[in-house]
């Protein structure tokens, strides 16, 4: 068990530790798969006592001087600020997410692209928010980030609601990271000095768990932030269908994605009651988990069954069940058009999940460019694919015709 999950981790060090890689021109060729991670030592800080009701979503809370490094020391001409925004709950109700703005500083003048990133799964704990991690440079989707910052784009990095403020993670709740998407886009371009504004042109991207919440920003931007100029969404190995991908790792080396996401879901929803279903081994793993980063994480709830952590399966609890349903990928159609990529080996999301996503997508008109991934696992495709999809998203900026493949 340690073997496996630390050698992928390891991986993924290694990988994006890489320099960025340079802009693409080329066509698309079809390549493997991966799943970022952030380790910050750092506790990031807590959020003002500013009251989260007041203002609308997008509206920034505060904002402090940042920096941003894809590895430690690493120079990047950027400027970059530490915000907190107002967001919405899963149940709608107001909040304050943290997130990073960060702006290349090439004195390029007039509107530039903006991109609203969401970052794979990091864990839990506060200590591990992208916000923590990037003025160390231990953030690991820093790299991938670099790319988009050396095309010229502004990026704004949501937190996630409850990584990094008051309160557990929403793990795996789409709606809650779809909304903090799109509410870290609007407060990007309502910073003073970011130097964007209501023209700026938005790009909206994530991969694994950032995959579930672009999906979700795609589907919510027609009616939750329609004065966002969107251009388009590139996601990848989406997990669609949470209990489908529960049951798919249940007892295997990505189990303690499971208990991460029973975090998120009770914290979102605390009438589900978590704590009532553990046993004194499944508490324990709880709290261990409540204060890990991923790669920690992972293994302390690798090759772990629910039912030797509970006296019984909550997953099989009609609440559970529709809690998990409602945080589906596929349900609505994304106004903008869709980079969707999948691993066909993906040893963590199913592939079948992600093609269950594309033709649910696909069935109610959405304009969809699908691309398997032939070779690699969860952990390797967004290293291969993020400079394509990072080209897409350059082809929609620059206002080419989107052409689907449904």
């Amino acid at each position: 068990m340690h073997t496996r999950t630390s050698a992928a981790a390891w991986a993924v060090v290694a990988a994006l530790g890489l320099s960025a890689i340079t802009p693409l021109t080329a066509a698309h060729a079809a390549a493997p798969t991966g799943t970022p991670t952030t380790t910050a030592t750092a506790a990031a800080p807590a959020a003002p006592e500013t009251p989260a009701a007041a203002g609308s979503p997008g509206d920034i809370v505060s904002s402090e001087p940042s920096s941003f490094h894809p590895l430690p020391h690493q120079p990047t001409n950027t400027k970059a600020w530490k915000i907190h925004y107002r967001s919405t709950t899963a149940k709608g109700e107001p909040n304050t997410v943290s997130g990073t703005v960060i702006v290349p500083q090439d004195g390029r003048k007039g509107p530039r692209p903006l991109i609203t990133y969401a970052v794979g799964t990091v864990g839990v704990a506060d200590r591990c928010a992208p916000s923590a991690g990037f003025p160390q440079g231990t953030t690991l989707e820093g790299n991938l980030i670099q790319q988009l910052t050396l095309r010229g784009w502004a990026v704004a990095v949501t937190d996630y609601e409850g990584l990094g403020t008051p309160g557990d993670h929403t793990y795996t709740v789409g709606r809650a990271e779809g909304q903090a998407m799109l509410d870290a886009a609007r407060a990007a371009i309502r910073l003073p000095g970011a130097g964007l504004g209501k023209d700026t042109p938005v790009g909206i991207m994530g991969y694994s768990q950032g995959g579930q919440a672009s999906s979700w920003a795609a589907e919510l931007h027609g009616t939750y932030a329609p004065e966002l100029d969107v251009k388009g969404t590139a996601t990848g190995g989406v997990p669609g269908d949470l209990l489908k991908v529960a049951k798919f790792n249940d007892g295997l080396y990505g189990s303690g994605l499971i208990f991460m996401a029973a975090i998120g879901q009770d914290a979102a929803f605390p009438e589900l009651r978590l704590d009532s279903y553990l046993n004194d081994k499944g508490r324990k793993l709880i709290g261990a988990l409540r204060d890990s980063c991923v790669a920690d994480g992972s293994v302390l709830g690798s090759f772990k069954t629910i039912a030797s952590m509970t006296t019984k399966n909550p997953l099989e609890q009609p609440d559970w069940k529709q809690r998990l349903t409602e945080s589906r990928v596929g349900g609505a159609r994304p106004d903008a058009p869709v980079y969707q990529y999948h691993a066909f080996a993906d040893e963590l999301i199913p592939y079948a999940v992600g093609t269950k996503v594309r033709k649910d997508w696909c069935a109610q008109g959405a304009n969809v460019e699908w691309h398997t991934v032939p070779v690699g696992d969860h952990v390797s495709a967004v290293m291969t694919q993020s400079p394509y999809a990072a080209q897409w998203l350059a082809d929609r900026f620059a206002g080419k015709e989107a052409r689907g493949n449904c």
